[in-house]
């Protein structure tokens, strides 16, 4: 491929048109990196597409939304993008809107709730490629060991758990990871157990409302207060505590589908239940999804809406999903892996995502409340914390946000 082929959508000589993909790395190694999944992908697609060549460049997570930046602000904007957010670029009228790049039945195959989630000012322009959903995991053996013999189903349950847990030596009965690597998250599925959340049915925040706070002054004065939690949440981050369960050394925690992998490569024997709320399981688990969208700077609508139609049919997204751990995002190939028992560890997650909560990725002035956040939260239940300030200050700092891009 010469250079000029491969520079973000341009044409040879001969009528053939590049497009060019910027895409994350699943993979957490060589031998599974992304990378693998889009060459085997392109290759079957530019056989059944002369004319049409794909060129895929995959870095990793630390880097990729970079990238992307870095090329727009150049005036070099990739074809398509596969990221973790897409409100920033459809605010500027940069991106396809879906409905002029997919045929109608892909573009009614996405899960309702994840192609929602995908909509700037009621226009979707961010598909989801690739989502999950968390559950609470918990550990057998040291529950056997503890004497306790059912899940946690409220928050009752989950203090006298993991005071057991700790009596009997457990180091980190219950793990809450509000350190800065995914304090967004950690934060959420807390809020959704306390019958809160980050917004209200408008897309308003609400950060600071009764229900948050009331739950971050439980999980203070509960969990952390008592020794319970091990360590302290904001010098506790999510890859840390995945590896404490997948080490034995955690009896519970909120987890993802790829927690799956690691405990069982060490040989946790670990179950799964829906979050645990006030008085019963959780109103909503947190959903994640990340993004494809398309930039209008190359022009090659039509050739991208062929790639992206081939991207998401029923075999490929199952593929994909299938070997990074991840939950399909459409409902055919959905149906297929609900139907498939080699899927069944992944099939309580799957039931979950129709109803799941999502991040605010629609509003841009998201990534600032999630920097704060990352910056703020982990303090405010630590032993000096005050959740009812910290939370006013971030729900003031998301109003000025949302006021300064209105």
């Amino acid at each position: 491929m010469t250079l000029t082929l491969t520079g973000c959508g341009a044409s040879g000589d001969g009528g053939d048109v590049t497009l060019k993909l910027i895409a994350a790395d699943y993979g957490d190694r060589q031998s599974n990196s992304s990378q693998h999944y889009w060459d085997q992908l392109t290759r079957a697609f530019e056989k059944k597409n002369p004319g049409i060549k794909v060129d895929v460049e995959v870095y990793s997570w630390t880097d990729v939304d970079k990238k992307v930046e870095d090329l727009v602000k150049a005036g070099k904007a990739p074809d398509l993008a596969q990221i973790g957010a897409y409100a920033d670029y459809a605010a500027k009228g940069q991106l396809y809107s879906t409905d002029k790049l997919l045929s109608i039945p892909v573009e009614a195959d996405f899960t309702p709730s994840l192609a929602d989630a995908g909509e700037y000012e009621r226009v979707q322009y961010g598909m989801p490629f690739g989502a999950s959903t968390r559950r609470l995991f918990y550990n057998k053996k040291l529950f056997a060991e503890a004497g306790i013999t059912n899940p946690p189903q409220t928050w009752n349950d989950i203090a006298r758990d993991a005071q057991l847990l700790k009596s009997h030596g457990v180091k980190i009965p219950f793990a809450v990871p509000l350190g800065p690597e995914e304090t967004q998250a950690e934060t959420l599925l807390w809020m959704l157990s306390g019958g809160g959340g980050y917004t209200d049915s408008i897309g308003k925040y609400t950060i600071d409302s009764a229900e948050n706070v009331k739950t971050f002054e439980w999980l203070q004065k509960d969990l952390v207060a008592k020794g319970l939690t091990g360590v302290e949440p904001a010098k506790l981050n999510r890859a840390d505590a995945f590896q404490g369960f997948a080490d034995g050394e955690v009896g519970m925690l909120n987890g993802h589908p790829t927690l799956m992998k690691q405990a069982e490569a060490k040989g946790i024997d670990y179950g799964t239940v829906e979050l645990p709320g006030t008085n019963g399981k959780a109103k909503a688990t947190m959903g994640v999804a990340d993004w494809m969208m398309a930039f209008k700077a190359g022009g090659h609508r039509t050739e991208t809406g062929k790639f992206l139609d081939f991207v998401y049919s029923k075999k490929n997204v199952l593929k994909f999903s299938g070997d990074y751990g991840l939950l399909p995002v459409t409902a055919s190939a959905t149906e297929a892996m609900l139907a498939d028992d080699k899927y069944t560890k992944l099939h309580g997650f799957l039931k979950q995502l129709g109803n799941a909560e999502f991040y605010p990725a629609n509003k841009t002035s998201w990534p600032l409340v999630s920097k704060t956040l990352k910056a703020k939260m982990g303090a405010a239940v630590g032993p000096k914390g005050n959740p009812y300030g910290v939370l006013t200050d971030i729900q003031n700092t998301a109003d000025m946000a949302d006021n300064a891009t209105q």
